[in-house]
């Protein structure tokens, strides 16, 4: 049976609504590879839960995202919202918090309060295994003894993955019903190599394989993407993306602001965990990679598991590091006079990096030669995810190609190509 979603009344134009009715009528066809069936059944409830819900991931990008999913009728019709975090809230409270990130026109007002009333919210501790069983009562009571679908996102430090998962396992995973269940792990994964390791030894003695997500949300940005796209269905740059054509390759990362009162998570694990290790090599082992047996993830995993095992080890000479201080020209009391060491929250004399650049080479044949650099810091001028690569001739493209070098950049936050000569 065809599944029905919500939000369908918003007023688009005619090119958004035709995108949209494609992407619904895929989600109604899709079929999960397991025995649980169709991913999205518009006859079950789906219940989609926050943990951390009261954090800065939350605020800015998960619940935006989810307000934007039901306003645009992209998720199943009976959706609910659960929150969890220490902080103690209410959903009026939680609604405030989000709301400078919640783009909402004016009429879509009556939508935006609708998302909300499908929200709850419930706090308690990470090692309470009884505020564990006050969140599945709660999420219990919305079932109304029908069977559902739920998806837990860990929106969470590495530090409290091992209780949250067994704790979940335990008192929540126990139900009646055929309804499925899902574990979404945000990064950082770990913090190093061994604690990586640790924590996905630890998931795997708690659930299947096909039970767990591990995730980096900026791989959803539009221009990441369409980079197979770009790459394997363009005449231009699919027979010249290798290094008889590209001198270097630049993967940027910027961020506005600075820890802003979150310099106790920041400092613990720096730029480079938070940004480098994550998003930037992620998009560096998708520009890298060769083209996948199939668009299946588990061909694209193979081919990017092949670039990283390509990338040999960095040395000192490869990397700079720094961190921001006060701007002494800025405006009295504007942020920008305040350095890193500034924040309370941050300890004093700390060396932990805000700005990163790390020069990469792969040893394979299509880039042999060609440095990858990543480069991610904050604050600065402009939010901005960008990858650009150094073009030394285009002979393959025009007959008469130029020998001088050209640069193009694709930047991911507003989309847009640009080329430059």
């Amino acid at each position: 049976m065809a599944s029905k979603f919500v939000g369908e009344t918003r007023r688009r134009s005619e090119g958004e609504e035709k995108a949209l009715a494609i992407i619904r009528q895929s989600l109604k066809t899709n079929r999960m590879e397991h025995s649980e069936g169709t991913l999205f059944d518009g006859g079950r409830r789906h219940i989609f839960v926050v943990f951390g819900s009261s954090g800065d991931l939350a605020k800015k990008k998960i619940y935006p995202t989810l307000w934007w999913l039901y306003r645009d009728g992209l998720l199943p019709e009976r959706t609910h919202f659960f929150g969890y975090a220490r902080s103690k809230l209410t959903v009026a409270e939680l609604k405030v918090k989000c709301a400078p990130y919640m783009k909402c026109r004016p009429d879509e007002e009556q939508l935006l309060e609708d998302f909300w009333r499908l929200n709850e919210y419930v706090a308690g501790g990470y090692d309470n295994v009884d505020d564990f069983r006050r969140l599945n009562a709660a999420m219990a009571k919305v079932e109304d003894g029908k069977s559902s679908n739920r998806l837990y996102y860990l929106a969470l430090p590495p530090t409290v993955f091992n209780p949250v998962t067994v704790h979940v396992k335990e008192t929540c995973f126990d139900r009646h019903g055929d309804g499925w269940d899902r574990v979404i792990i945000e990064k950082p994964f770990g913090r190093d190599a061994a604690t990586s390791e640790e924590l996905s030894n630890h998931l795997a003695q708690l659930f299947r394989e096909d039970q767990i997500y591990r995730i980096d949300h900026y791989l959803g940005k539009e221009m990441v993407q369409n980079l197979m796209t770009i790459r394997f269905g363009n005449r231009i740059f699919s027979p010249t993306w290798n290094n008889s054509n590209v001198a270097s390759v630049l993967i940027t990362f910027k961020e506005p602001f600075g820890t802003e009162g979150r310099g106790g998570y920041f400092d613990e694990f720096g730029i480079i965990r938070d940004v480098m290790q994550n998003h930037l090599v992620q998009i560096l082992s998708l520009v890298a990679m060769e083209k996948p047996v199939s668009c299946h993830p588990d061909d694209i995993r193979d081919e990017k598991v092949k670039v990283l095992k390509a990338i040999p080890a960095l040395s000192v000479d490869d990397v700079v590091l720094g961190q921001y201080v006060g701007n002494p020209d800025a405006p009295a009391g504007d942020e920008a006079t305040k350095g890193y060491l500034d924040d309370p929250t941050v300890p004093p004399g700390s060396k932990t990096p805000t700005y990163a650049l790390a020069v990469l080479r792969i040893n394979n044949e299509r880039w042999d030669g060609v440095p990858f650099i990543l480069r991610c810091g904050k604050p600065s001028m402009s939010a901005k995810l960008k990858y650009g690569f150094s073009i030394t001739t285009f002979r393959e493209i025009f007959s008469r190609g130029s020998q001088s070098a050209m640069n193009w950049s694709f930047v991911c936050n507003p989309v847009r190509l640009s080329t430059s000569k």
